[in-house]
């Protein structure tokens, strides 16, 4: 879907390539879920009896060149005048701890400059065929790394989570990549008038 995106909107796309099992990028090294031994109640056996050494060199393997590559980015932009929206994609799972996720999109939001995420929300409502969440499934807080770390306080940002059975073929991600290019220049667009 990132991809597909970000060719659709001549955009830059960054993309981390291991799952959130293996080490979840947006977590700082305080947080214990940033490699969870247990998730939704599964244990992830490759995350158990971690020794420091194991932990650390998951975070200078994957986490902190992954947070350099997005920071690198937005640094070259700045330096260039462009104003850049900083858009996080995610997905969720269609259920968690035994509870249907009725959303099919969320925006997460929280601090900082939360202009272009509310008009976000609002063009994605006017879509009659989308139930939206509001900070849902998640709720955008303290424990959040990359937009905090990257957009707070005065850069304009989205954290997008979408189900992954809508993802599970290309069909899906091409319709949401589709739908995406429509909705976003509409927000920012919505939002520079604002």
């Amino acid at each position: 879907l990132g991809q597909m995106l970000a060719e659709r909107l001549d955009a830059v796309f960054l993309r981390q390539t291991y799952s959130r099992l293996v080490i979840d990028c947006n977590r700082s090294a305080e947080q214990p879920d940033a490699i969870a031994a247990v998730s939704d109640g599964t244990m992830v056996p490759g995350n158990q009896a971690l020794s420091d050494a194991d932990v650390a060199a998951r975070f200078a393997e994957i986490h902190e060149p992954y947070q350099a590559a997005i920071a690198a980015e937005l640094a070259r932009r700045d330096a260039l005048g462009i104003t850049t929206t900083l858009v996080a994609l995610h997905s969720f799972t269609p259920s968690m701890r035994g509870m249907d996720r009725p959303w099919q999109i969320g925006i997460l939001h929280d601090c900082g400059d939360t202009g272009f995420a509310h008009t976000l929300l609002d063009v994605l409502r006017e879509e009659a065929d989308l139930t939206v969440g509001d900070n849902e499934p998640y709720r955008m807080d303290q424990i959040d790394y990359t937009i905090p770390r990257h957009a707070y306080p005065a850069r304009p940002y989205a954290e997008i989570e979408i189900r992954q059975d809508l993802l599970d073929s290309s069909e899906g991600c091409a319709a949401w990549a589709d739908r995406l290019a429509r909705v976003l220049p509409a927000a920012l667009e919505r939002t520079a008038t604002i």
